[in-house]
Order: structure tokens, then sequence, then C-alpha cells
């Protein structure tokens, strides 16, 4: 009898037994924090909600996007943008009014005359700079000078009335002086001068395109190169009480030799792996002589590579104080508390920059890009949006209330949900926070989702009204009280899943003589022979891979040559991540029964002596159970069924071999029958020689029964040994010998 074959370890680490437990859906982070919709709720980057600044739009001015935002000297506002190029006065009481259109593109700047109360706006492209006298003047704009220049991207105006344009595409500066003419007072030596601003000194501060420097100019026109950035193109610059300046850098550049290092002290901005493409403001060339439009690397809503905001130190020292690798700065400003205000897009973001390491994300508007900034007289910031041009303010005071709508959880598999609880960062119960739950079972929560909840008021932990199902979301409702304002830091939902049973995906027997084994990863064995592998086991749609520390670490079983063995190889999956256990069963196609022939293994592979079946055809069956993972009320189980194999232990036989002597010759041959699988191959040794092919008479060689015969030619006198050799389809030898002598 064959000896059995015995299993060998899969591994020689123990592997932990997983379990279907209680989960936590946790939000405690800006990352997690910013999936969701806020409505009057500010978000912090250290992950804490709070109320937001009022935010109230105030007028629209029927653009479809606005560049700049101003503010005369009664509290009037004034908007610019496009297309066509328009300014839109709105006064104190909300009231709109054109003010100046022309048939240019866009007015891309305004500058308020801060001692005659004269509003400038710049047009583009070959633009030129009109004054419109003051409100309650009236009156009708006048052209003032043309620079000749293809663009007029920014204004500033002296507290003397000097005006400064600046322009591209030749990186000029222009200066129009009180009495109205205008003429070049810099040169920078780059292709645009983007913006402009003043310091307390009558200093002029530029930052240019594509080295990114900011430049210092008196008004003598002396320059200095205050910093150069690592960023291509300076976008915004605004000082604050301090004289610091503030200045917006967005765009990757190519560092080459003679640039400077980054920020000292600041590690390098990050470097995103796929540039964002920008909004959808889009530009046409006008009718005319020298129309045209701005190349596609000169709009910032066209730029990637993210953003950064730097401050410059009235003694000239830079420092890193925001940055993105996604989002674009439009705009800054300040607001009330002294903070850097940043517009971005292209998700209309208002952030508040705190210091390097804290910022609040105030506003997400409904518009793509806040192009322009303007805190107010009256203490409140006025924004200009893009897609759609909208003008807004911004606070100063709190919204009385807000709400935040989390994101939408998928626990994948169908689950009972426990308790939420939340809570804020100094536990202190300012103000009223409730909290509403709804659940679903498809991705998109306003398809016949559950209402939302009743609130929950006990943060410390309240169990979860929704009813069960795959897919959770929870909102959360902020209110001021007796002047005291609430926040959130962290929101907690606990489930459970429902167990599903265990799926064995695919069965595979391999072919006779293969014995399967398993090696820890890393470890050598003999010589490998290839295994007929199932596909790797699936996973339901959507499904996360294990927690870390679950993950099961399992090497592909090996295959090895052995003829006394048969082995089988399955691949199994379980939504829950259990731990598996197998049971292996046989039954011959003509019978009834399962039978057992092996349990309780962790492997997924068995191998078995291959004498232990009768030749005929089988079908096996792996059972497998999540029992070690689940109580035995929560304990389920999946099988699948083999295709058909076939099994033949018994060789074929060999009769009627002979050998009939003639001279220096002799003829041969033989009978091979098989009681159950065709004859596969036949060969011949003489006098222990190499093996030699035989063929039957009829052909090939794929019948239960074939005759051989065949002539042996120019032999040696004497005695010879000739040895025949029968294989079936399954490998089984026989082996007949005969002597005979030629004379």
């Amino acid at each position: 009898m064959r000896k059995v074959l015995l299993l060998l370890l899969a591994s020689a680490l123990a592997l932990p037994v997983l379990a279907e437990s209680t989960r936590f859906w946790r939000q405690a982070n800006y990352a997690d924090f910013d999936k969701g919709t806020a409505r009057g709720v500010a978000l912090r980057s250290d992950g804490e909600l709070v109320l937001a600044p009022r935010y109230t739009v105030v007028a629209d001015p029927d653009l479809e996007f606005l560049w700049a935002v101003a503010e005369d000297r009664q509290g009037n506002l004034y908007v610019g943008g496009g297309s066509p190029a328009r300014v839109v006065q709105v006064s104190r009481d909300g009231q709109t009014k054109v003010v100046f259109e022309s048939k240019e593109l866009e007015v891309h700047a305004l500058a308020a005359d801060p001692r005659t109360g004269a509003l400038y706006l710049a047009t583009s492209p070959d633009g030129a700079v009109y004054e419109l006298p003051p409100a309650a003047a009236g009156g009708e704009a006048r052209k003032l000078f043309e620079p000749g220049a293809k663009y007029i991207w920014d204004l500033a105006c002296a507290s003397d009335g000097t005006l400064y344009l600046a322009t591209g595409d030749r990186g000029e500066i222009y200066r129009i002086a009180p009495d109205g003419k205008g003429a070049l007072f810099f040169s920078s030596g780059e292709t645009h001068v983007r913006a402009l601003a003043l310091d307390s000194k009558g200093n002029l501060y530029a930052g240019t395109e594509p080295n990114g420097l900011v430049l210092r100019l008196s008004p003598r026109a002396e320059a200095f190169v205050v910093y150069e950035t690592p960023r291509r193109e300076v976008t915004a610059m605004s000082f604050d009480t301090a004289d610091n300046l503030y200045v917006a850098g967005i765009g990757q550049k190519v560092r080459g030799p003679g640039l400077p290092p980054f920020l000292p002290g600041a590690a390098p901005p990050p470097q995103p792996p796929v540039q964002q493409q920008g909004g959808t403001i889009t530009v046409t060339a006008t009718a005319g002589a020298g129309a045209g439009v701005a190349p596609t690397s000169r709009l910032p809503f066209m730029a990637g590579g993210g953003s950064d905001v730097y401050r410059i130190a009235p003694d000239g020292y830079p420092e890193l104080v925001w940055s993105s690798p996604t989002e674009l700065v439009y705009s800054l400003s300040f607001d009330s508390q002294g903070r850097v205000l940043v517009g971005t897009g292209n998700e209309g973001k208002l952030l508040a920059v705190d210091s390097p390491a804290l910022f609040t994300n105030l506003v997400n508007s409904s518009a793509q890009q806040i192009t322009g900034l303007l805190h107010s007289a009256s203490g409140r910031v006025y924004l200009a949006t893009a897609n759609p041009g909208k003008l807004a303010a911004l606070g100063p005071e709190l919204e009385a209330e807000g709400s935040f709508e989390s994101d939408v959880f998928d626990a994948q598999l169908f689950s009972q949900w426990g308790r939420i609880s939340w809570q804020s960062r100094n536990h202190l119960s300012t103000g009223s926070v409730q909290l509403f739950t709804r659940s679903g079972n498809t991705s998109d929560p306003q398809k016949n989702w559950s209402p939302w909840s009743e609130a929950y008021a006990d943060a410390q932990g309240t169990p979860i009204a929704s009813p069960s199902g795959r897919f959770v979301q929870w909102k959360a409702v902020l209110r001021a009280t007796d002047s005291r304002t609430p926040s959130l830091s962290a929101v907690s939902v606990a489930y459970l899943r429902r167990n599903s049973a265990p799926v064995i995906d695919k069965i595979i027997v391999q072919a006779p003589g293969i014995g399967v084994r398993g090696l820890p990863a890393g470890a050598q064995g003999p010589e490998p022979v290839q295994l007929d592998l199932p596909q790797p086991a699936r996973r339901q749609p959507g499904a996360p891979p294990p927690p870390q520390g679950q993950q099961r670490m399992e090497p592909p079983p090996q295959g090895l040559a052995d003829p006394a063995a048969r082995s089988v190889v399955w691949s199994a999956s379980d939504d829950n991540d259990d731990t598996l256990v197998y049971s292996v069963f046989y039954r011959g196609e003509e019978e009834t029964r399962w039978k057992l022939m092996k349990d309780d293994l962790r492997d997924r592979f068995y191998t078995w002596d291959a004498a232990a079946l009768p030749d005929g055809a089988y079908h096996i069956k792996v059972v497998a159970s999540d029992a070690l993972s689940n109580p035995a009320d929560r304990a389920l189980a999946g099988e699948n069924i083999s295709d058909r194999f076939e099994v033949d232990n018994t060789p074929p036989r060999i009769d009627q071999l002979a050998a009939q002597s003639r001279s220096r010759s002799v003829d041969a041959s033989f009978v091979a029958r098989d009681t159950y699988s065709p004859l596969k191959r036949a060969e011949y040794s003489l006098n222990a020689g190499d093996w030699q092919p035989l063929f039957p008479a009829e052909g090939p060689t794929d019948a239960r029964e074939h005759r051989f015969a065949f002539r042996l030619e120019n032999l040696e006198p004497g005695e010879h040994t000739l040895v025949v050799r029968v294989y079936d389809q399954f490998s089984n030898p026989a082996l007949a010998t005969t002597t005979f002598t030629v004379k």
C-alpha cells in the first residue's frame, strides 16, 4: 500500500483569530470634517467646528466673474469684472447701479483715491485707466491714461493721489501723477507685474511672474528684490497694521542655478503628483484691432501646483504661514481680529490664518473662486467672487446658529448602529450642540433614506434611533446661547456589521502526481512544480482591506512532484474578515452521500494519498466555517463543489508479448489494455538502451486497447532482452520483458 502523504504546515507563524466586533466611525480632524457640508459653521485646521462669521450675499451684479472690489469715502462699494467690462456700484442700502461699461473684456482692478474719493478702474486687454468722479459729484467716467500694455493687472493709489499701474506682458509699472500725467515708472524685466501694495513709508511693492519676485521700489524707482518666492507667480499682496507684508504665490517653477533656496527654516512647498487644473472661467477675444486672449499660463485660474502665503517682516525676513498643494490663492485681506484672510479657488474657500500652525476655513461659498477681498471701514469683510459673480459680506458678528452635515459613511455591510457620542476640544459645554442621524442602503442620502432622527442631547453617548442599514450620516446643529459659542471637535458612531457567510469562490483539483504544501514567507524548499491556482478571493465591491494588524499574510501554496499524491486547492473570502476553518468532502459520481476526507483545516489546500480513492469519477466539496470568530448562534458556513475529476490508480496490462527471431532481426508484438482510461503512450528498450517510442498500427495511442507490432534489425548474434512500457492517461505505467536469441 502506498504511503500516505502528510500535510506540511502552511506557515510557521500562528494566525490571529479575527472576529466581527463593534467598530467605530470616528471623525476628529480637518481632513475628516472637510468632506462634509458646513452652513454657518467654520472649520479650524486643528479639527474644531465653530460658528462662522455671518455670511450674506449683498448684491448680484449680473456678471459671470468679478475681479476687484473697492469702497469710497461714503461707504459705497464698487465691483469690477466681466464680461463685458463693467463696474457696478452697491450703495449702503444694497441698491446696485452700473456706473461704467465698455466693450473691453473685463475690469480687472479698482482703486479709490483717498483724497478726492474718485474711483480709478483699469480695463483689459489692450485697455486703459479711467477715472470715475465721486458718487456725490456724479458724472461719467473719463479715460485717464493708456499705457499701451496688453494687460493692466492691478492699481495702487498713494496718499498723495499718485496712481500706480501693474501691467503685462512686458512687466512694466506705470505711474500717473496727481495732475493726470502718466509715464513709465519701472521696467521689471519680468513678463508680468501682477500685484501692487504700498507701505506706510510710501514705498511701492510689486509681485511678478514668472520668477515670483517681490520688489520694493522707492518713489525714485530704486528697486530692490525683497524676496524671490519658490512660486511662479505672485497673485496678491497686502500690508497689515504692523507693516508686515503678506504675499500669495501660486504655481510651480523650474528651479535653476542662481535661484535662492526655500524659506529659512521652512520645508519646501508640497509637490502634488498631479497638478490641479483650474476653474471654469473662460476668456475670449473681443472684436477689433489688437484684441487678444491672455495665455493660459498667465491666468491664475488656469494655474496648477497649489499656493503659498508668506509673511515678510518689516526687516525683510520671509516666513511661510500657509501652504496648499491644490488651492489657488486669488486675494488677501484682514479681518477685525487682524488675521490674514485668504480667498481661494477652485472651491470658493475663505480662510483665516491664525499662525503657521493654525488656520480656519470660514466660508465655502457657492462660487468657485473668491477673487477679491476688502476690509471695510465698517468692520465687515466684503468678498467678490467668480463663477458666479457675487458680492458678499462677512461678519464681524458670528452666526447665531449653524449646521454641519458629515459625509456619508459606508459600513460595507448591513449594520446595526450603536451609540453616537461627541465632544468639544476644551470639554466645556459652551453653547448648544445637538446631533442627528439618518441611515439608508444607497450611497445617495437623498434617495429613500430614513428621515433625520430626533436630536441627541447626551454627548457621552446616545443609542442611535436610525434604522439598521449599510450607510449612515450625522448632522450637528450649533447654537450660541447667552453669549457663549459652541464647538465640536470629535464625533464617534458605533456599529456592528451583520455576520455574512464565508464564500468558497473556486475549487481546483490538481493533476495526478502533484502534492501541495505551504511554506512560510521567504522559506526555501525543493524545486516546485506548477499548480493550477484559483483567482484571488473576491471582496465585496468597494470593501476596504482588513484593518491594519489584521491583514493575514498567506503565501501562495507550492506544488511538488509526488506520484502518490492527489491535491485540491481553493480560494475563499469572508466580508467580515473572519478566521475560517475548512472541511473537505468527496462523493463518487454515482453516489448520493458526501464522505468526510478531512476537517479542521486552516490551509486552503489539501493533499491525500491517491490510492485512497478507487478508480472512478468524483466531486470534491469544501465547507468553510467562521465559527472561530463568532459566537455559536452567529456562526455561518459556506460551501462549493468542484468540477468533475477522475481517479485511475490501476496501471495498464501488457499481454502476448512475443519476439520471433530472424536473420539479424526480430519481429516483436504485444497487446496493451486498460480497464478505466485510454492509453497515452508506449515505448521499448533493447538491452537496457534508451527508450524508443512505439505507435500502434492504427495511428494515435488513444484507446483502452491497442496492438503494437515492430521489427528490430541489424542485431548482433546472441541473446537480447526487450522491455516494453505502456502508460495510461493518468501516467500509470505497465512493463513487460522478454528474452530472445539471434543466430
